[in-house]
């Protein structure tokens, strides 16, 4: 069936955009006229990575309650939803959509809301393994749920959810199949380092992990003591993704420590946002990640040997019940945030060194891979539109 018109809304993290993109790439595979326009929220990071893709994006004024109830942010928040639920009717009447698409995040709240209650149907692609307040609050107003992990029957009406997966980015998708992924001499190259010795890439996450910062420096000044008694080198290279937020910080740390550690500092690339993820894993031989859901959903993929360190700052721990989606199956090694500064590099050099252990990890990730969530995502949606 031929789609025109659809709004996608969402945002806030790579975990929102990324779905987002991915589902839009497969209604256009199928729908090459298609008039796809996102709506995020202004000032968050969909404003910048939507049009980078290639999309056009509209912005609501609006952003989330802060935990803390008496904080002064939250007397704004009753203006903000008044406001992005105005403009998201004006969207719906300028772009008439047959389809809207919430992928989480703030701005996707107001524009659902508003939809269904114009009667156009409604679809929420919910990554996580605990739904976020926001789609909580829709889930008795859309018309279909996809998922990206099972168990989601305790927030949302069983008969309307379908588990599917998470959709990945096309790029990533490509590294499943050898003839089209990228070669890790290239994908090295591309980080400026050589393939020559193990490359370790270790993700915190869009916004960054601050655990997961402190333990790379404190793995390379471990190395830079061995260094000056032993004129040793560290046994692998580092791409280090320290999260926007945190890079000047980060980038200045290494920039010191390279001015009396200059060779082993050559081993380690620090940056903010990776927008070549399909590089990053093509030249990876172990990755130290976050357990965000599509981080998850993207690993078992790519299926290199993984240490997963969930953050402890998420609603119901919800982390770790990622991770341990993959841990059970011994597809991956779980680092709890607390231990992470002080035994990550212990656990990388254990299991750099442990062949046979790298080789089951791999199965195992591969055998949780669903690589074909976006193809059963717009089945659902033109399902959902054929009634």
């Amino acid at each position: 069936m031929k789609i025109q018109n659809v709004l996608i809304s969402g945002g806030g993290t790579g975990g929102h955009i990324h779905p987002a993109l991915a589902i839009a790439d497969e209604i256009v595979k199928r729908n090459p006229d298609v008039n796809i326009r996102f709506v995020g929220a202004i000032g968050r990071m969909e404003m910048e990575k939507v049009p980078a893709a290639g999309y056009e994006i509209d912005g609501l004024w609006i952003s989330g309650i802060e935990r803390k109830i008496l904080s002064i942010k939250n007397l704004s928040f009753g203006f903000k939803l008044i406001s992005s639920l105005i403009k998201s009717g004006k969207l719906l009447r300028k772009y008439k959509p047959e389809v809207v698409i919430g992928v989480g995040g703030f701005a996707s709240g107001p524009l659902l809301f508003r939809a269904s209650k114009k009667g156009i149907p409604t679809l929420i692609q919910e990554q996580n393994s605990f739904p976020g307040i926001t789609n909580r609050i829709l889930s008795g107003s859309v018309d279909k749920i996809c998922a990206g992990f099972p168990g989601l029957e305790k927030w949302f009406p069983k008969e309307i959810i379908t588990e599917t997966g998470n959709p990945l980015r096309t790029e990533v998708l490509k590294l499943s199949d050898a003839n089209l992924a990228p070669p890790k001499s290239d994908a090295a190259a591309h980080f400026n380092l050589g393939s020559e010795k193990p490359i370790v890439f270790i993700m915190g996450g869009s916004l960054g992990a601050l655990s997961l910062n402190e333990a790379v420096k404190n793995l390379l000044i471990h190395y830079a003591s061995l260094n000056k008694s032993t004129n040793s080198q560290i046994p692998y290279s580092i791409i280090w993704q320290c999260g926007s937020r945190y890079y000047d910080e980060n980038s200045k740390w290494l920039s010191e420590f390279s001015r009396e550690n200059v060779e082993l500092a050559k081993s380690v690339q620090c940056l903010g946002f990776i927008d070549r993820m399909d590089l990053a894993y093509a030249a990876a031989d172990l990755i130290a990640s976050r357990a965000g859901a599509m981080s998850i959903s993207e690993l078992a993929l790519v299926a290199k040997p993984t240490i997963l360190i969930p953050s402890p700052h998420v609603s119901e721990d919800h982390q770790t019940k990622n991770a341990l989606s993959l841990v059970e199956r011994g597809a991956a090694i779980l680092v709890t945030d607390k231990e992470v500064e002080s035994s990550l590099r212990e656990k990388i050099e254990t299991l750099l060194n442990d062949v046979e252990g790298r080789a089951k990890m791999q199965v195992a990730l591969r055998s949780a891979a669903r690589p074909h969530a976006s193809i059963e995502i717009v089945d659902v949606i033109e399902k959902l539109l054929k009634k």
